[in-house]
Parts: C-alpha cells; structure tokens; sequence
C-alpha cells in the first residue's frame, strides 16, 4: 500500500543537541531530570530505511531540510501526518493521534504503520518546541485540541490517541476529559499523575508542579522523593534503572495518591493497555492492573495484554528492536518485547478501528 506522508516543522525549532528532555548524562542520574522514556531522540529513526518503495512524499521536502511550510491547521506547529490512500482498504474514517514519552521524538515509523493499517495517523510536538514548556511541565492538555481537530478535518470519524510512557499519561487524562476521543492505546502506562519531567517556561524544575494543566489549572499529581538514589550501575557509569523511584515517591506521598489517580472510570473511551513485567522505568504492568480495576469496577470494558519478561518499550509489528541507552535501563529483551507488541497488535487495531474495523 502506498502512504502518503506529510512533514511539517517549527523554523522556528533547533533540533537539540546530545540527550534530550528530561535526561541526563550517564555519569550520573538526577532525579530532578530523569523520567521514564522510550527513546533517544537523537538517535536516528530506525523507520527512516521505509521511507523508499511502497511510500509516497507529499509536499515535504522542504520543510525536512527545516524550509518553513505553511501549518495544515491551526494550533499544530511542528509534526508528521500520514494517511493512506482513498478507496476500499484506506479511507480514512479512523483518526490516530500518536503521543511519545519524554523523549520528545515525533513518531515517524509508528505513524507510517498504521497508515499501513488503513487510518490517518498524525504525531506532533507537545513539549519542547516553540511557546511549548522544554520539559514536561504543567503542559496544556489543550495541547493536543488541535492535533484532534485536524484529524477530524480530513475525514476522521472515530479518534484514537494511542500514547507511550508520559504520552500514554496524557492520552489517559485526555479520554477522560475530551468526549470525542473514542480509544486509547496506553503503551507502558502509569495510573497516577506524575510531577514534572524537566523544567517549565519559568526554566525551572523546581519546585515540584503538576506534569499537566487543564483549563489553567494543574492537575492533582504526585511529587517525586528527593531522597531517592539508584543502586550503582554495573559497570560503573552504566545505565540505570529508576523504577523504584516511582515506587518509594508512590510510599513516601502515599497521603496524595488518591487524589493523582487518573479517572478512567470515568473515561467513554476504548481501553487498551499494554504492559511488560520487567519495566526497569517505572511499574507499568501493575499500574496497568490498577486501572483495569477501575474500569471493571465501574462496569466498563478494557483490555490489558502484559508480558512478564517484557520491559519498557514494546515493539509494535513493523517496528525494529528499539535502541540501547547509555543512560537507563528499559528492562525486558528484544524478543519480551517484539512478542508483547505482537500480542497485542490485533487488540490495538481492533479498539482503533471500532466499527470501522471491516476493510
């Protein structure tokens, strides 16, 4: 199937240089700057090799040498959009809004992936860009309003966000909030409303704030223990794992959790999440089981696919193994985690598709 892609940048934006948002450098880990990632978004994009037979460039060229181009719509500064072509196996009744974690990348591949799968697939820059927060600070879930009502705009009637990590937080709160989401894929999610990932448009990162905002209000969040430190890394200097940071904040502000919990018992939209029980960042498979109860409890559908040797990063099919960091550890192996993605694959279409499912 021939795809039809479309690149628009910020000119405003200069790529940065080295580790990204919300990291650090691997001779030392700062709680202040890490949060659970997926990704180096200086690393190159493994999905970049696709781009010749079976795709078709749209307009873009200029704009990927960072030439401005025009924004397709109002609101969206700088992204990727994908779409397949019109006809029996790729019109675009399904909309998908495609969220990174804290590594900020915009997700060329996993777009063009699924608009193998017949939808419009569409991934922006939420923090980090121009008038943007550069860490993922009180950011405006009014951020991703846009990004939506562009899908819409060509065509979309059922919108999906699937998310990963901190994106996977925000796709979260944004079924909750926004009736017009219809699905939710939430790759490595958490259950609560984390503090900040990096700094806010003050420059600073602290005190603690809210990761998220709504309506000029931050959401009720859960703050991180300065306390914590991670057990050395072998070798000395090597990657290391933070999840149970996330757990000893969870026990040290235990008196603030309830009010974190995001709501997705209040939530209309399809529920899918996916989870690996060797999650070296933070406690995704259990905090998977958290809201899945929820939902039950609410008398509300969901599905849950985990794998116990999986870590961090599922890996969708089409998608290579992800890439090896200097500075954390993602827990889980590259066949853990092909085979959860793999596992969860037809859940994941099945949910975004909806009743646009019969192709």
């Amino acid at each position: 199937m021939h795809i039809v892609e479309r690149v628009f940048r910020d000119p405003g934006r200069v790529e940065p240089d080295g580790v990204g948002p919300g990291e650090v450098e691997p001779d030392g880990v700062d709680p202040d700057e890490v949060g659970p990632d997926e990704g180096d978004p200086g690393e190159v994009d493994p999905g970049e090799g696709v781009r010749g037979e079976g795709v078709r460039r749209e307009s873009a060229r200029g704009a990927a040498r960072g030439t401005p181009l025009e924004p397709p719509h109002r609101g969206v500064r700088e992204g990727y959009l994908a779409r397949p072509p019109h006809g029996p196996a790729g019109d675009p009744e399904v909309g998908v809004l495609v969220l990174s974690g804290s590594s900020g990348r915009i997700e060329e591949e996993r777009c063009r992936i699924l608009a193998r799968e017949g939808m419009t697939a569409l991934s922006i820059r939420w923090f980090g860009g121009s008038g943007q927060p550069p860490g993922i600070c009180e950011v405006p879930l009014e951020t991703f309003e846009p990004a939506i009502a562009l899908l819409r705009a060509g065509g979309a009637r059922r919108i999906g966000v699937l998310g990963t990590s901190k994106g996977a937080e925000a796709a979260l709160h944004l079924s909750v909030l926004l009736p017009g989401v219809d699905a939710v894929v939430a790759l490595s999610p958490t259950s609560l409303t984390w503090a900040n990932v990096g700094p806010g448009k003050d420059g600073r990162d602290r005190p603690h704030r809210s990761s998220w905002t709504w309506r000029g209000e931050p959401l009720p969040f859960v703050p991180y223990d300065d306390s914590w430190t991670p057990a050395p890394a072998r070798p000395e200097g090597g990657p290391v794992a933070i999840r149970g940071w996330y757990e000893q904040s969870r026990r040290t502000f235990a008196g603030r959790v309830d009010a974190a919990r995001i709501p997705v018992e209040r939530s209309g939209a399809d529920l899918v999440l996916v989870a690996g029980g060797d999650d070296e960042m933070w406690p995704s498979l259990p905090c998977a089981e958290e809201l899945a109860a929820r939902r039950r409890a609410a008398g509300l559908p969901v599905r849950v696919v985990g794998d116990p040797g999986a870590g961090h990063r599922p890996r969708l099919p089409g998608e290579g193994p992800a890439p090896a960091s200097a500075q954390f550890r993602y827990g889980g192996s590259a066949a853990a985690d092909a085979a959860l993605g793999a596992a969860a694959w037809p859940h994941i279409l099945d949910a975004l598709r909806g009743p646009y499912g019969t192709r």
